[in-house]
């Protein structure tokens, strides 16, 4: 989900105009409180190149209601034409853009400027949906809502990311009360379903193209983790010398180790007692799932705790009969609790994104929608791996059993956890 690619919607059922207005500006509220309390230099820095300031994140989802909506009218005029160029992400078929690299160093516009670009956009927004009920506009505005939901947890980890780079830790927000200490829950493996099992979106509601179409998958004899791996397993795996053990890695994950020098988690310290968080550096739960890790940190843990990662068909047709219910960007946190769940599957949903063993590829019978909205899915599907369930940085609402993220194996500043598999 590098730079939340604007996956084209499949076609679904569509909201009426009042519902679509109100889930319109509750969301758009949602982007301007998370940076409501960030200085305008904090939301102009970039601090890598996979990440984008939160200024850029702004302005490029007002972008997309601006270009793919307002912008289907052939006599529109932009509000400011030339920011197309500079808040154009990857739709090569609608213009060039600039370089994602050097985000950070759009000093101007300025925030409050973009800000006010916001404004404007939301109500030419409005008075579009005012005059106007073509359903079409309505999925592409849901479509465009979907889209800023996933900067909106991209905004909260490169920002995340940012501030860790500051020598004074500074903190997004101050740290969450919590009542009572964390518990540990005994790991255990649940049986999961075999044979040809469907898989997939299933038509009801929204969806990216690359969830589609439903179809059958066979699984063999497994079984899945009844909770994803802890600060303490993945401690213990630190301490076992896992990131010294070339016999524990793939090819490319050991030479991703030595050339960047990892020896513990992203934002752990050295001494394995506390991490960098949101809200500053804090002590680690040693119950809470283990985040940050990379798919290659994540594939050698399971292969030193002699287990595996879930393909994605065996973690969706578990998820599937579950409500989708966890711990959300919602709550404020923005950091993976302890599972309060004791029996059966917890924490599918929410607090960690789980990496699965199965690459981004395109389902069987799948078919990119025509023009610019589907040119951003199936050209990712080449060497990233997909990953399951939403994180403490994912909108509520926002998740389904289907929903595929993905990225490339050495990432790991998003919030990625892992649960083991095991063949029976």
């Amino acid at each position: 989900m590098i730079d939340a690619p604007c996956r084209a919607e499949a076609p679904t059922a569509v909201a009426p105009v009042d519902s679509t207005l109100a889930q319109f500006r509750t969301v758009r509220a949602r982007s301007r409180a998370l940076v409501a309390g960030l200085s305008a230099e904090d939301a102009a820095l970039q601090s890598m190149p996979d990440a984008s300031p939160a200024k850029w994140h702004l302005a490029h989802t007002t972008w997309f209601f601006e270009q793919f909506v307002l912008g289907t009218d052939a006599a529109y005029a932009p509000v400011h034409p030339r920011w197309d160029y500079l808040f154009n992400s990857y739709y090569q078929s609608v213009g060039p853009m600039h370089a994602r690299p050097q985000r950070g160093l759009l000093s101007r516009p300025a925030l409050a400027e973009v800000l006010d670009y916001r404004d404007e956009v939301e109500q030419r927004i409005a008075a579009l949906l005012a005059r106007n009920d073509d359903p079409e506009l309505r999925r592409r505005i849901t479509l465009g809502l979907h889209h800023e939901q996933q900067h909106q947890e991209l905004l909260l980890t490169d920002l995340k990311h940012l501030l860790s780079l500051n020598p004074l830790e500074p903190a997004f927000q101050p740290p969450a009360a919590t009542a009572t200490a964390s518990t540990a829950l005994p790991l255990r493996f649940i049986d999961g379903a075999e044979g040809p099992q469907a898989i997939g979106h299933d038509g009801a509601g929204f969806t990216f193209d690359c969830e589609t179409p439903r179809h059958q998958a066979l699984l063999h004899p497994h079984a899945l983790a009844n909770r994803p791996v802890t600060n303490a397993e993945f401690r213990a795996f630190v301490e076992d010398g896992g990131y010294r053990n070339p016999l524990l890695w793939l090819s490319a994950g050991w030479a991703t180790v030595q050339a960047c020098g990892w020896a513990q988690p992203l934002y752990w310290s050295e001494d394995l007692e506390t991490a960098f968080t949101l809200s500053g550096r804090r002590a680690l739960d040693p119950h809470a799932p283990v985040c940050h890790v990379s798919y290659f940190e994540a594939e050698a843990f399971a292969r030193w705790a002699g287990a595996r990662l879930p393909t994605e068909a065996e973690w969706e047709v578990a998820a599937a009969p579950h409500a989708v219910a966890g711990h959300w960007a919602d709550a404020g946190i923005y950091q993976p609790l302890a599972p309060a769940v004791t029996d059966g599957f917890a924490q599918l949903f929410g607090d960690v994104w789980e990496w699965t063993a199965s690459p981004f590829t395109a389902y069987p019978g799948y078919r990119p929608l025509p023009g610019s909205l589907g040119e951003y899915n199936g050209k990712f599907m080449c060497g990233q791996f997909v990953l399951r369930g939403g994180s403490c940085a994912t909108p509520e609402g926002h998740m389904r059993a289907s929903y595929r993220n993905f990225f490339m194996p050495p990432d790991r500043w998003q919030f990625l956890g892992l649960r083991l598999g095991q063949d029976r």
